[in-house]
């Protein structure tokens, strides 16, 4: 018994001799750690990935800009095609008539003043200076006629009254085909405000007023 005691003693005083080596070990960093509540292990929980959102937001984002761009040509496109469609076409003014006498261009003459024979008068002045030839004069329907012109019918014979109109004080000029038994391809009408030449031959006598 003896024996098993000294047996049992001699490994318990080998490990108090190596705890006493232990508490004798220099102090370290280590022996100096903050106390802190954490007992055990503590991993770190990463925070869930949003990347599917960033993905929603950037395909939504691109879903919206392309229907707006689809809305802004659909409606400038509208716009577009109804300017050109309702835009009036820009049309080309006709070219000016010059003025060309014609010395053959057969040639009517009508009074319409009160003055007796004054077709006669422009008649004469239409021959000297060859503005055309002279079919006929004779007094008009009418011997009240206020306005002075030269009429044609057909649109080739406007050159010709326009420079007849103006040799004759600058007249008016119409178409029509009114004066077209007369066989004429132009028609002088005088009227009282006739100005051209010869008009210093009219003599118009204003009525006199009767008295009270």
């Amino acid at each position: 018994m003896a024996e098993g005691h000294e047996t049992e003693a001699a490994p318990r005083a080998s490990n108090e001799r190596r705890a006493a080596s232990r508490n004798t070990l220099p102090a370290d960093r280590f022996d100096k750690l903050p106390k802190s509540g954490r007992v055990g292990v503590h991993r770190v929980v990463g925070r869930p990935r949003r990347f599917w959102i960033y993905l929603v937001s950037a395909l939504l984002g691109i879903a919206l800009l392309t229907a707006a761009g689809v809305i802004v040509i659909q409606v400038t496109g509208a716009d577009i095609k109804s300017l050109t469609e309702e835009a009036p076409k820009p049309t080309k003014a006709p070219p000016a008539v010059t003025p060309e006498l014609d010395p053959t261009a057969p040639i009517v003459v009508f009074n319409g003043t009160p003055m007796d024979n004054f077709e006669a008068v422009v008649d004469s002045v239409i021959t000297q200076n060859g503005w055309g030839q002279i079919l006929f004069s004779s007094p008009a329907a009418s011997s009240d006629v206020q306005i002075s012109a030269v009429f044609y019918s057909d649109s080739a014979d406007e050159p010709a009254a326009l420079a007849l109109a103006k040799e004759l004080g600058g007249v008016s000029i119409f178409q029509t085909s009114d004066y077209d038994e007369y066989g004429a391809r132009l028609v002088v009408l005088l009227g009282a405000d006739y100005a051209g030449p010869g008009s210093d031959q009219l003599v118009i006598e204003t009525p006199e007023e009767p008295a009270e």
